[in-house]
């Protein structure tokens, strides 16, 4: 029986979960030791294999600390209508803006196939994929969204629109002359949820 503590509150493992974020961003996989995170977290080394298993298993943790907020979504009640999704494109966007290359670490894993983890985070998204799937057949049930929705359309077009000015933000901030600050990326959020709201209305609702 596992007796090792694994609430997220617990000083050690909240702290060396922020250093492997810090250092697995900042450099290749393969360069990254346990021990500069130990260093970094301000922790014994031995205490990663204590909560983690191997420096592998605090990599996966790693990803599925940042991924479970995004997921867990898809349970609550943010989406119990097609307007929430202004609320999520929101959470996503200031998820990923304190964390700008977390997408770029996912898309190197899963499009570049760079590092460990590709199973692991295809498994999180097919958790996504389903939850979502169940979200959008209850909200074609209230009559919140069109019958003719199809789920990995709507999760490929959530996907396109939200990773994209993350994945581009130097880009697209250079072109605009100034920043993606906390009201443009408030009005973005809006503006993408509006255009799902209005694509997944019923068509007497249009």
């Amino acid at each position: 029986m596992n007796t090792v503590p694994q609430h997220s509150s617990n000083p050690v493992r909240t702290r060396l979960l922020k250093a492997a974020l810090e250092c697995f961003l900042a450099d290749e996989y393969h360069k990254v030791t346990t021990r500069l995170i130990a260093e970094k977290a301000d922790a014994n080394i031995s205490m990663i294999r204590y909560y983690f298993g191997s420096k592998k298993g605090l990599y996966e943790e790693m990803i599925r600390d940042m991924l479970n907020p995004l997921l867990d979504v898809l349970d609550g009640p943010m989406l119990s209508s097609a307007e929430g999704f202004s609320g999520y494109f929101r959470l996503y966007y200031d998820t990923m803006t304190n964390r700008p290359e977390f997408p770029k670490l996912i898309l190197k894993v899963l499009a570049l196939n760079q590092g460990p983890g590709r199973r692991f985070i295809q498994q999180l998204l097919e958790r996504g994929r389903t939850r979502g799937a169940r979200k959008v057949a209850d909200l074609k049930t209230q009559g919140q969204i069109a019958p003719s929705v199809d789920p990995d359309i709507l999760r490929m077009a959530f996907v396109s629109l939200a990773m994209t000015p993350m994945l581009l933000k130097d880009i697209f901030e250079e072109q605009m002359g100034h920043a993606m600050d906390d009201a443009f990326i408030e009005d973005l959020a809006s503006f993408n949820g509006q255009l799902f709201t209005a694509g997944l209305a019923p068509a007497a609702h249009r």
